[in-house]
């Protein structure tokens, strides 16, 4: 305790209003720590797990796209994904439009 109170406080150097430089930037340093706790590493986190689900998608797997429209995979390439919205409709779509299975919704819903 005594090691941080001397750290923060005010040195002795002759000019009054001087601070050590490790109490100038402790609270900047806080700041931008509790900014990546908060904010960047449960976007990152999020991301990844969106790419994962997309990495995995296969035929028959229920999602749906950013444009909020349900359907089944009928077909994947590397970048496109054909749904089927009714028995004689398909769409295609990009793969980044797809966002989620409409299970998890569901289950997230509960």
């Amino acid at each position: 305790m005594q090691l941080l109170n001397y750290l923060l406080m005010t040195q002795p150097t002759g000019e009054e209003g001087q601070g050590s430089p490790l109490g100038m930037f402790l609270p900047l340093l806080a700041i931008l720590v509790i900014f990546w706790l908060f904010m960047i590493r449960p976007q990152a986190k999020k991301q990844k797990e969106l790419r994962k689900f997309r990495e995995s998608l296969k035929k028959g797997d229920k999602v749906v796209t950013s444009g909020g429209i349900y359907g089944k995979v009928a077909n994947i390439n590397e970048n496109i994904v054909v749904l089927q919205v009714d028995e004689n409709t398909k769409l295609t779509v990009d793969k980044a439009s797809v966002l989620k299975d409409p299970g998890d919704m569901q289950q997230a819903q509960r």
